[in-house]
């Protein structure tokens, strides 16, 4: 910094307020300190930088697995919208899903020194107990049953639930068949109780739930089972890969989409409208509930803070050409 003060002609306080961004220089010394910074190849020190403002403009994510969609994209979109922030993101993968590698995840937070964390697993894991959080590191969950201890994000996934039954049913199906995802996830949880309930409220009896665990393979050896049920006419599948799945098998059975059997999944992958037929599905807005997750942790981070909340991001319908009525008779 001395340096590049000598160089410009100017005081080191003077490169401090540049580097920094402050206001009070004016455009003509501003413009000689930035090019001595240049000419040196001057770059100030973060660390320093960090510490003498008590933030490190870092945020950490911290997940326990990044083979699902909706994990892949919501990280995306936190690390797009962070930087529009000018924070970066550090990401704190978590191997195994037990509290005891939660709690060591949270741990390296204070060696890796962020502001603040937000969290994209299974909430039970984050026991008050068990896991202590670094001093002033403000907390925002992916999820929506977290209660009242966090701050928390998520896709309406009830809602979503309720306009693909219904759809299903305006349509003239007597129920809907849901392929579940795996028995541990909230997500899957969710979407499941959220069938029963809309079939329950239309006077439907819900048919047996079929699981799978949120792959393609699943969905087939799922759809293999739902396509050996005559009575069987329409399915709503817990995301989009499992109906992939699904479809192949019906194909393979002689079950036609959506002549036989309709379908309908959960996120609207890119690829969606690819399916064969093309996919009708809930289109989940990642990149809002991404943004949304930073926008919460930074108002954290403010002097006044702000209350624990729940923010669902409402899903959207989209119609293609995997459902229809239900054949004659069905």
């Amino acid at each position: 910094m001395a340096d590049v003060a000598r160089l410009a002609g100017v005081s080191s306080q003077t490169v401090s307020r540049v580097s920094n961004g402050y206001a009070g220089v004016n455009e003509e010394t501003r413009q000689q300190v930035l090019a001595a910074m240049s000419e040196l190849g001057y770059r100030p020190n973060s660390a320093a930088r960090a510490l003498k403002r008590g933030e490190f403009r870092t945020i950490g994510v911290i997940t326990f697995t990044l083979s699902t969609t909706g994990n892949v994209r919501t990280l995306e979109a936190i690390a797009t919208s962070a930087a529009e922030e000018g924070y970066a993101v550090t990401l704190l993968p978590v191997a195994v899903p037990t509290t005891d590698e939660v709690r060591g995840a949270f741990s390296r937070l204070e060696e890796l020194a962020v502001d603040a964390v937000i969290v994209i697993m299974e909430v039970h894991l984050l026991d008050a107990a068990t896991v202590k959080l670094p001093p002033h590191v403000q907390v925002v969950v992916v999820d929506s049953d977290a209660g009242d201890h966090y701050t928390v994000v998520d896709t309406d996934q009830a809602g979503g639930t309720r306009t693909a039954v219904q759809h299903l049913l305006d349509l003239g199906h007597r129920t809907v068949w849901h392929l579940g995802g795996p028995e541990g996830s909230f997500a899957a949880q969710r979407r499941a109780d959220a069938w029963r309930a809309a079939l329950a409220e239309a006077g439907r009896t819900p048919p047996p739930l079929v699981r799978g665990d949120w792959s393609a393979e699943s969905g087939y050896r799922a759809g293999l089972e739902l396509a050996a049920r005559e009575e069987c006419t329409a399915v709503f599948a817990a995301n989009d890969q499992m109906a992939l799945g699904l479809l192949r098998a019906l194909h393979e059975r002689g079950r036609r989409v959506p002549e036989d059997v309709s379908v309908i999944g959960f996120d609207d992958i890119p690829e969606a409208s690819s399916f064969l037929p093309p996919l009708t599905t809930l289109h989940q807005d990642f990149a809002e509930v991404g943004r949304l997750c930073v926008q919460a942790v930074l108002r954290k981070m403010r002097p006044d803070g702000s209350e624990h909340g729940t923010t669902l991001v409402p899903t959207r319908l989209v119609l293609r050409d995997s459902t229809a009525p239900p054949p004659a008779g069905g």
